[in-house]
């Protein structure tokens, strides 16, 4: 669960992690995976929940940043205007969109009868990256009860590496995939956390860093020669804040990926989303005026750092728990552990 204490990877990490090091360590979170491992197909989907409620009618005040713009997600332009998260999200592959968003519009149907009829429809959030050099990605081989099957499967406790929707996904020259970790801060004599959860798929061979030392993984990339990927960037907290701060939070989140090596390439698709279970606001009310809670700004860099470190570890997790994996067209992507194994001691 997130990275392990002795896994001989020093991030130098300032904040202490919460008590399974992984997202689901803010109260309410849950995530769950459906993984497809067959032959050429190497995909899958992971759900991300905000909290276990009904989140249409009890919405989570949320930010998004598009750091570089090569992607094909669905339901960012809702959230950036009203900064609200009202779905649960799923992580999927690129060209199975489409389907994932059907399946979590049905998924939401079935749970509030007034979606359409008394009431405006719903705004799903799927993320994506492109698993084609695993996968056979046109085979479109995601379906509605892959959807359900992570829904279903959502808990405190889940897997990273070569899982869910990370289970075809390339990082920096080595297999990527699902990490998560997180950090606890202490604000006001009460302790809060945040936690980060990547879908990691970018970088160029090479270019991997951890904790300031390199690691040359151009060994083991196969015909990758630049960066052409994404990442999908979930930040979570318990701590109080507003979608303006959120969004702020969300922005921090490129610190992480710069610090493991990332230069945000042309063709790669960064986006972050960052959201807090501390303000939640109902979909419907009897009045005009609701509270809700922020943060004192001149105080939150302590929230910045926290984020950026919780992502950085959890790019590192991610390529930490993923096995080498070989997949269509003979393809092969070694997973950090082996690489390290064979090439750490020229490193």
């Amino acid at each position: 669960m997130g990275l392990p204490e002795n896994s001989g990877l020093d991030l130098h990490a300032k904040w202490p992690c919460g008590k399974n090091n992984l997202i689901t360590d803010v109260p309410g979170v849950r995530v769950g995976h459906a993984t497809i491992n067959k032959g050429d197909i190497h995909t899958g989907v992971t759900a991300v929940l905000p909290h276990t409620g009904n989140l249409f009618q009890n919405k989570v005040m949320a930010g998004v940043n598009v750091i570089n713009g090569f992607g094909k997600s669905v339901g960012l332009v809702q959230i950036e205007e009203l900064g609200t998260i009202e779905t649960p999200i799923i992580l999927t592959n690129t060209l199975s969109t489409g389907a994932a968003c059907e399946a979590l519009t049905k998924y939401m149907l079935e749970q509030n009868e007034d979606i359409g009829v008394t009431t405006g429809t719903v705004n799903c959030v799927i993320m994506e990256c492109n698993d084609g050099r695993l996968n056979d990605i046109r085979g479109l081989h995601v379906r509605e009860e892959h959807v359900r099957e992570a829904l279903s499967h959502a808990d405190v406790c889940f897997e990273e590496g070569a899982v869910g929707g990370g289970t075809g996904m390339v990082c920096l020259g080595l297999k990527g995939g699902i990490g998560s970790a997180s950090k606890i801060l202490n604000i006001d004599g009460a302790d809060y956390t945040i936690g980060a959860l990547v879908m990691s798929n970018f970088g160029e061979p090479g270019n991997l860093v951890i904790g300031g030392r390199h690691y040359d993984t151009r060994k083991s990339a196969g015909n990758m020669k630049k960066d052409k990927g994404s990442i999908i960037i979930i930040i979570a907290t318990d701590i109080p804040l507003s979608e303006r701060q959120l969004k702020r939070v969300a922005k921090r989140a490129v610190i992480g990926l710069a610090r493991t090596g990332s230069y945000c390439g042309n063709g790669s698709g960064d986006i972050a989303i960052a959201f807090t279970t501390a303000n939640r606001l109902p979909h419907y009310s009897d009045r005009s005026i609701i509270d809700v809670r922020m943060f004192y700004d001149d105080n939150i860099d302590r929230v910045f750092e926290a984020a950026a470190e919780s992502v950085e570890e959890a790019v590192i997790s991610s390529l930490y728990h993923a096995e080498t994996m070989t997949g269509i067209r003979g393809n092969c992507y070694m997973g950090l552990r082996e690489f390290i194994r064979i090439y750490g001691s020229e490193e």
